[in-house]
């Protein structure tokens, strides 16, 4: 089969620009010694090539802006930790492919700079793109599959225009799970046909969580100044958790979906990772606008920032009431309702109100109920054709395409796990079928009217926390995922916002703690985290431990 031979391709290609860095890669020993006291406090002088490990985004602008180092520079540096960590050395096998034009666009940006100085804090920043957001380079967006190797979008995703425009450095797409995660109903988070497995740069056997398990984990091991993912129900929080740093999933229409790989128009959103909150909230601004591509946006013109940094307060929780979801969000993993109470405990002693328990009453609906994946199904094949069909794909331009590429090339593609999501949305209708209409109605009373809106009405709440998920699983290509539990639902079918912190670490994997409120309540959340953020400082860079010590 042809695509046999671009399988073939893609192997040499994957590395493009990363030969050159190979033999100066630095051991694995050196980058795994700083601790988060060594990076905190510091300023931009502080920072040097040689000391990049956890430095922000402001640190690393700050460091350019005084001369320390150029873009250039900086985007090299970040390759040698690609060669010595992704691709060798641990192998976390995050990163899909580099951009080959990386180099000239950070050495244009440096003479930008020279001559009329940056255009932002993004400036010259290297950051990660999951390999469903759209670039019209040489670089490819398949989702993970083998399917859409053999055609590129014919544009940008609005996002990434964006991000250009602010400056960023699109250095590369990360590993993720094949169609973000929605293919089979027992697959292997962060396992892609084009990619395989990715790994959990904290106990590699452990799984990185999905589907945006790439983004997540090359935030955690430094490999770029930050990424973005993209989320339906939990695809950038629980790499957020599993990963130990944060994830912001924005409001349904914050961001334009325009030049993403699609599963649905209802709950899809892309988001960034970074290690810190301010890195993340930097990220964010440089995304919004409303995009006539995407309706969804219109109802953000008036209520997104393009700066979300200037909701930073270390005292943001100071009066602020939090209510504590617990029920069917807690109850799953002894050391995950540990780490809570801890945090808890935290958010009280740093001066919040807490209201505890603030339970979401429809939860057991939302759990249970089969309205949400009704909905994603009927979605996913309108969506998915949508996008194929403009993408222009030679061979693969409907969702039945797809299942029959899967189907022709079951030794790669269908040899751990099937594709029953696939077969199932296949059989769903139109948009106009009564079930679709209902399930969609339901699913927005039970998460937003009589769920998170009643909740944070009843008790005048500035936001409610739960516990993201649990550690990290051993990960498991025959059995797939070991999943035990999350909150992020409630939120995914509301179309509200997240944002998952770490608050602890249990046998070595970290934890985190989702921040969760009403549409467009971005600044609040972000104001709330950060000074969690900032009272506990539970954050700390990954080993890379190949197995959990007994």
């Amino acid at each position: 089969m042809p695509r046999r031979a671009g399988r073939a391709t893609m192997n040499r290609r994957r590395f493009i620009g990363l030969g050159m860095f190979a033999t100066m890669a630095p051991t694995l020993a050196r980058w795994a010694q700083a601790t988060p006291a060594a990076t905190q406090g510091r300023t931009g002088g502080d920072v040097d090539l040689a000391n990049l490990e956890e430095a922000t985004i402001a640190e690393l602008q700050a460091a350019m802006e005084e001369g320390g180092f150029t873009a250039v520079e900086l985007v090299n540096a970040y390759l040698e930790r690609i060669a010595a960590i992704d691709q060798d050395g641990p192998r976390l096998n995050s990163i899909l492919e580099i951009n080959p034009d990386a180099l000239d666009i950070a050495q244009a940006l440096d003479e930008e700079r020279r001559t009329s100085g940056a255009r932002g804090p993004l400036h010259g920043i290297p950051i990660l793109l999951k390999d469903n957001i759209d670039t019209a380079d040489r670089m490819h967006t398949t989702a993970g599959s083998l399917a859409l190797m053999n055609s590129t979008p014919a544009r940008d995703a609005f996002i990434v225009q964006r991000l250009r425009d602010a400056g960023a450095v699109i250095l590369g797409k990360t590993n993720m799970s094949e169609w973000a995660n929605f293919r089979s109903t027992r697959s292997s988070s962060g396992w892609s046909g084009r990619g395989g497995q990715c790994e959990n740069p904290y106990i590699l056997d452990r799984n990185p969580c999905g589907s945006s398990s790439g983004s997540g984990a090359a935030t955690a091991a430094n490999l770029a100044a930050g990424s973005i993912g993209t989320e339906t129900d939990g695809s950038i929080v629980c790499p957020a958790n599993a990963n130990g740093v944060v994830g912001i999933k924005p409001t349904v229409g914050l961001l334009s979906r325009s030049g993403i790989i699609p599963i649905s128009h209802n709950q899809d959103t892309a988001g960034p990772h970074g290690r810190v909150v301010a890195d993340a909230a930097a990220i964010l601004g440089a995304m919004v606008g409303v995009d006539p591509d995407d309706p969804a946006t219109a109802p953000s013109a008036g209520r997104a920032y393009t700066d979300y940094t200037q909701f930073l307060d270390p005292n943001g929780l100071r009066g602020a009431r939090i209510g504590v979801a617990r029920q069917g969000v807690t109850g799953y993993s002894e050391e995950t309702d540990r780490l809570f109470e801890q945090a808890i405990q935290a958010m009280r002693d740093a001066g919040a109100i807490i209201i505890d328990p603030a339970d979401i009453p429809t939860i057991s609906e939302i759990k249970n109920g089969p309205t949400e994946l009704t909905v994603l199904l009927y979605d996913f094949k309108h969506d998915l054709n949508a996008y194929l069909a403009a993408r222009n794909d030679p061979d693969v331009r409907t969702l039945a395409d797809v299942i029959a590429f899967n189907e022709a090339n079951a030794d790669q593609e269908l040899r751990w796990f099937g594709q029953e999501l696939f077969l199932m949305a296949q059989e769903k209708g139109e948009l106009t079928d009564p079930e679709y209409i209902e399930a969609l109605e339901t699913n927005h009373r039970l998460g937003r009217t009589e769920g998170i809106d009643a909740v944070l009405q009843a008790h005048q709440l500035d936001a409610i926390v739960a516990p993201t998920g649990s550690p990290a699983w051993p990960t498991d290509l025959v059995n797939g995922d070991h999943f035990l539990g999350a909150s992020s639902s409630p939120a995914a079918i509301a179309g509200y916002p997240l944002i998952s912190v770490p608050m602890g670490f249990a046998f070595g994997l970290p934890v985190g703690i989702t921040f969760m409120g009403t549409a467009w309540s971005e600044p609040t959340l972000i104001r709330l985290a950060y000074a969690f953020e900032q009272a506990t400082k539970v954050r700390r860079p990954p080993r890379f431990l190949p197995t959990l010590a007994e």
